[in-house]
């Protein structure tokens, strides 16, 4: 059974199969902001291909740079990563808590759920 708790931003999450915080893309297209940073961990051609990105997110491959672009973040703001469906965005989330970010949350679905739900995106 999934939990449900409240975040001090006042996002609703809850924690996936693999134990990472995770948020709808409904909750996070509601409370886009500065406060939060956006990281796609999907390849360039991903980020800028069919499925296009959110506005304000930054590329960090995850198979390449993802930790040497972590090391340029607040860690004492929000972030969000995203990636095609899901799961490398979680495996991001784990990464990211494991060098010190205390919020950070994997966007269930990826850019295939924001996208069936016709999102804004950019190429």
């Amino acid at each position: 059974m999934k939990q449900e708790r409240k975040l001090a931003l006042d996002w609703s999450y809850h924690i996936n199969a693999e134990g990472a915080l995770e948020i709808t893309p409904e909750t996070l297209k509601s409370y886009l902001s500065d406060s939060i940073q956006l990281v796609d961990v999907r390849r360039p051609d991903e980020f800028v291909g069919e499925l296009g990105h959110i506005k304000g997110s930054q590329l960090m491959t995850l198979e390449t740079d993802l930790e040497a672009g972590l090391a340029k973040l607040d860690k004492a703001k929000p972030v969000v990563f995203i990636c095609r469906s899901g799961v490398r965005s979680t495996k991001a989330t784990f990464i990211a808590q494991a060098l010190g970010f205390k919020e950070c949350y994997n966007m269930q679905g990826g850019m295939i759920r924001w996208g069936a739900l016709d999102y804004p995106i950019e190429r």
